[in-house]
């Protein structure tokens, strides 16, 4: 066991140089403009993984509805919303915020709404899931966060947000890649590239232990499982899914 983990370290140290140049580039300034590009590669690739995973997505969904709580239906904040990847699984009628750090996302989430005409969409606001002070406490019944988890700077002060600006008795819907068990070859790859990987994906770490920050966020009641989303690429392949109930 320790030789597999020397030569699991040893092989990040030789790729690690692959990723300097992108560190030169965000150390002097210039990465900022891969920000511009990466909202069109997000919303390209946004197809395919929807693709693959819509019997997933669409059976996380099913029961949202079930939590609203206002006579003007139900009151949906999604974090790190990007392009809109989810706004087809979200109920009629539904009342959607969305917040990314990102403004260039814009673009492309314009598009997913002109998709999405069975929607009613509030605001887009240009916030880090770290610091959401411009939404007010308790404000919506569900919060959606997707693929954001693994590239945010402080996974448990988002949950702390997320609780903030949840009623009680709201829920919090999850869908995230996370690290493999280090006996498979997935956490090979994932501890490898996963410098490289962190620059391409605009921040995304893929070894991180994200159900151990739910567990211990402090909701109510805790629905989570752990899957492998096959056809999608062996790096984010280890995923978990489910809600929380505040």
């Amino acid at each position: 066991m320790k030789m597999k983990s020397c030569f699991v370290r040893f092989c990040r140290l030789v790729c690690l140089p692959l990723s300097i140049p992108l560190y030169v580039l965000e150390l002097v300034g210039l990465f900022g403009l891969y920000k511009r590009i990466f909202p069109m590669l997000a919303y390209n690739i946004t197809f395919s993984y929807n693709d693959k995973m819509h019997e997933v997505k669409r059976e996380l969904f099913r029961n949202v509805a079930k939590f609203s709580n206002s006579e003007g239906g139900l009151r949906l904040l999604e974090v790190g919303c990007g392009s809109g990847a989810n706004f087809q699984f979200y109920p009629y009628g539904c009342t959607v915020t969305c917040t990314d750090p990102n403004a260039h996302f814009e673009r492309y989430l314009r598009l997913s709404m002109d998709a999405n005409k069975h929607l009613t969409y509030d605001k887009f606001l240009v916030l880090s899931g770290e610091d959401m002070q411009e939404v007010e406490d308790e404000c919506v019944d569900v919060v959606v966060c997707t693929l954001v988890l693994c590239s945010v700077k402080n996974v448990p002060k988002v949950l702390q947000e997320v609780r903030r600006i949840l009623r009680t008795g709201g829920a919090f819907y999850f869908l995230e890649h996370v690290v493999s068990d280090s006996s498979m070859w997935t956490y090979f790859f994932q501890y490898v590239f996963e410098p490289i990987w962190y620059y391409l994906g605009d921040g995304c770490m893929v070894t991180r232990t994200t159900w151990k920050d739910l567990e211990a966020a402090g909701f109510a009641e805790l629905h989570l499982k752990h899957i492998e989303a096959l056809g999608v690429s062996l790096v984010i392949r280890p995923h978990i899914v489910g809600y929380s109930i505040k």
